[in-house]
């Protein structure tokens, strides 16, 4: 089931003007329970916008979105009660009040009973690994420590519907990496989460989807790993041996998924450099295929997700030309 809905989504800056400027043009994409679900792409490409959408702080100048099966439109009430926002930085807190307070105060604007702020506070307290720390202020607290309370003031309200607009922006790594297996018990508990950020170790370690945005287009939907073999489309297999010659390269030819085979000689050995499409490895038949000539190492190479993300920004930025 889909927790976000949006279907042909436009967004218009500057109504009245002879050449307003689109931020989001016809974006469709669904975010479903259970998922998290990046949407990547560069500075300007109406991610934001997207999410100031999601969150009714904007209104669409067409299409529709739902969360819950509620329009953020004719039902903005609702839909701010199911969706719960983390920001990335450290504003949206109150330095000189405790972690605690922090939560209560907030519990209190959410409209939380005095019986649910009593038992969620400590709950996500503990659920963010701040229950030593509840009653420090805020002000004494490291980047990463503001950020986990963030998550937990996102979650007072227990919100079926996160949104995380660059959660682990400015963090440093260890602190990032506590955060991203924090995030994971969000969509483990069953919440849709939407996560945009820049960082494509993170997209490519959290995301069950992801969906790229240019220019306020969506030009590319799928998994992390599609993304990857769709931009870029090659592994290459590194052979160091002894030995070889034309024979053995045009038997490696004949593997199957086998684009190019070059072989080449470095500090007194040879090297192979197999490139083949990005779903055949093809590395296990391709030492078969050279039994008896002795080998000293076997690497391979595989595009990252950063590189197919690149790849593909890239390629939509001649296309524009």
């Amino acid at each position: 089931m889909a927790e976000i809905e949006i279907r042909d989504l436009v967004r218009d800056f500057g109504a009245g003007r002879a050449t307003p400027r689109r931020a989001v043009d016809h974006l469709s994409l669904d975010v479903r329970r259970g998922e998290l679900f990046g949407l990547l792409g560069p500075n300007g490409a109406g991610k934001t916008t997207t999410v100031k959408i999601l969150m009714t702080v904007l209104l669409p100048t067409s299409g529709s979105v739902r969360v819950c099966g509620r329009d953020v439109v004719a039902q903005r009430r609702e839909v701010s009660r199911r969706v719960g926002v983390v920001l990335g930085g450290e504003r949206g807190l109150y330095d000189r009040l405790s972690a605690r307070d922090n939560l209560r105060f907030f519990a209190d604007l959410y409209g939380l009973s005095g019986a649910d702020r009593r038992r969620r506070v400590p709950e996500l307290l503990e659920l963010v690994g701040l229950t030593e720390r509840a009653g420090d202020r805020v002000e004494q607290f490291s980047r990463g420590m503001k950020q986990r309370l963030h998550i937990a003031r996102g979650l007072l309200h227990d919100p079926p519907v996160v949104i995380m607009d660059e959660p682990s922006n400015g963090l440093d790594p260890v602190a990032a990496r506590d955060l991203r297996d924090l995030v994971r018990t969000l969509t483990a508990s069953g919440r849709a989460v939407l996560l945009t950020t820049h960082y494509m170790q993170e997209a490519e370690a959290l995301c069950d989807r992801i969906a790229v945005v240019d220019h306020g287009r969506k030009i590319f939907e799928g998994t992390p790993r599609e993304l990857t073999y769709a931009a870029d489309g090659r592994r290459i297999t590194v052979i160091e041996l002894y030995g070889a010659g034309e024979p053995q390269v045009a038997d490696l030819r004949e593997l199957k998924g086998v684009e190019s085979v070059t072989l080449h000689e470095r500090g007194g050995g040879q090297v192979l450099q197999i490139q083949s499409m990005a779903d055949h490895d093809v590395t296990q038949a391709a030492v078969e295929r050279l039994a008896g000539l002795p080998i000293s190492r076997v690497t391979v190479q595989t595009p990252t997700l950063e590189d197919a993300y690149i790849a593909l920004i890239s390629a939509q930025a001649a296309d524009a030309v």
